[in-house]
């Protein structure tokens, strides 16, 4: 392509390779093979749901119904099979923190010869795992939640927008259980937020923006992998250690300060009804919905990572999802799940937590801090370089505009074809209104795009 993103790999300075001695850990651990001793669950009929063409394939599920309820088999990526604690492998994936992605290409955390190959729950493949087994009541409550050490083998990749139309029976139970559990998280008060997505795709020798939209096939997908969450959560407090996520509730000035906002924007909010509640109920697709969809990122600042050995930390919950929770479903592409489901299945098992992980937990939330930053500046940058190339000859151009959150001399906007977000200058901008705006700026060099409001006659 003529367009690429070293620019912005070299700003962030990137790695384009992996450290040799990493890579030749990860030829031994492949050669090898997984260690530890494990069940064979290869009879269950596992699928992943992911992205098309992903090969990094974290997650297999597999939904049965029971007498009282229903079981969720979860089978997760098991990378402690495979790396060799305080190793050169496990130096060079804590120092990356987690995967990057970018538009032509991404920068792992672990070596592909791993994360795309043995270690991913890649289909018709013998895949090490550590699986969960979750108990649900016929409301979707969970009754009992399980992980062990197994060896699995996924049937299919499907993907978030054909994954129901190819009829598998291993998901049949995705839309039932998926709405028991998103029912759950509104009367839990666990707060979605459903903002259009920007992505960058291919368009002959350059790229161009597509807007994703959220469906329910995505949604009822994440509620498995929250219930599991969940369920390392509340089996790490009941051990007494781990690595919790978590986030501060609003404070009440927050939440009124939303309550106007929803007042402002014409949002009827009735008495008793919650944030969670309120926002489940608006048509994403409604300029005041996505204003309030963006304030509502307000209500949600201040995630991070909690460590605790002993005694249980002050704040345990996260407030978006309202409940404890644990990241343990993504070990191909995020450092701290490794550490959360070791301890997990050490728990489990009965066993002690090994003193390597004990030994890692202090330097996590710093880890994941850094990695988490730097992933949000990266995807931005990116997002602003498309957006500059895509704009970079429509200088002068007008546009319409849905005015997201306002300032006192600018504001967020969101402009649908193409989807862009970005500034807009602009005195007492109208937050949930769709007002015209000039591109007065396409900057490639810098990544950056400016409008102004047209002035109405």
């Amino acid at each position: 392509m003529d367009e690429d993103f070293a620019a912005v790999r070299a700003d962030f300075a990137l790695p384009d390779h992996y450290p040799p001695a990493a890579v030749a850990e990860a030829e031994e651990a492949v050669a090898r093979g997984p260690r530890f001793d494990r069940r064979d669950a290869t009879g269950i009929p596992f699928v992943t749901i992911d992205p098309p063409g992903a090969k990094d394939l974290d997650q297999a599920m597999a939904l049965e119904r029971t007498a009282t309820g229903y079981r969720v088999h979860y089978a997760i990526a098991d990378l402690g099979a495979f790396l060799d604690p305080d190793g050169a492998l496990d130096h060079e994936a804590r120092h990356r923190g987690q995967t990057l992605y970018l538009p032509d290409g991404k920068v792992p955390l672990h070596p592909p010869v791993l994360s795309e190959g043995t270690a991913s729950l890649l289909p018709g493949q013998d895949t090490a795992a550590a699986l969960w087994t979750i108990d649900l009541d016929a409301d979707g409550e969970p009754t009992g939640a399980h992980v062990e050490r197994a060896l699995v083998r996924s049937t299919a990749q499907l993907d978030y927008e054909s994954a129901l139309d190819r009829g598998h029976p291993a998901i049949e139970l995705l839309p039932e259980i998926g709405r028991l559990r998103r029912a759950s998280a509104i009367k839990r008060g666990a707060v979605e937020l459903q903002l259009p997505e920007q992505e960058v795709e291919p368009d002959g020798d350059g790229w161009r923006l597509a807007l994703r939209p959220r469906t329910e096939v995505d949604a009822w997908n994440a509620e498995i992998s929250l219930l599991t969450g969940m369920a390392a959560a509340e089996m790490m407090l009941n051990a007494g250690i781990g690595v919790l996520r978590t986030l501060p509730d609003p404070d009440d000035g927050a939440v009124e300060w939303f309550r106007r906002s929803a007042k402002a924007l014409g949002v009827d909010w009735p008495e008793g009804v919650g944030v969670a509640e309120l926002l489940s109920g608006l048509d994403p697709a409604r300029p005041e919905a996505m204003a309030l969809f963006m304030d509502a990122t307000r209500l949600l600042r201040g995630a991070g990572y909690t460590v605790f050995d002993g005694e249980p930390p002050a704040l345990t919950t996260h407030a978006g999802v309202a409940a404890a929770y644990a990241h343990v479903t993504a070990p191909l592409r995020r450092l701290v799940d490794r550490f959360a489901t070791e301890i997990c299945l050490a728990t489990c098992a009965g066993q002690e937590v090994p003193d390597w992980v004990k030994a890692a937990l202090p330097g996590l939330p710093a880890q994941m801090e850094t990695s988490d930053g730097l992933a949000s500046k990266v995807d931005r940058a990116c997002l602003d370089q498309v957006e500059a190339w895509v704009l970079g000859d429509r200088v002068g151009a007008e546009f319409d505009a849905v005015v997201l959150r306002a300032e006192v001399t600018s504001a967020e906007v969101f402009i649908a074809d193409p989807p862009v977000l970005a500034k807009c200058a602009g005195e007492g901008l109208p937050e949930g209104e769709t007002i015209r705006v000039r591109l007065t700026e396409a900057d490639r060099d810098r990544r950056r795009v400016s409008f102004e409001r047209v002035a109405t006659v």
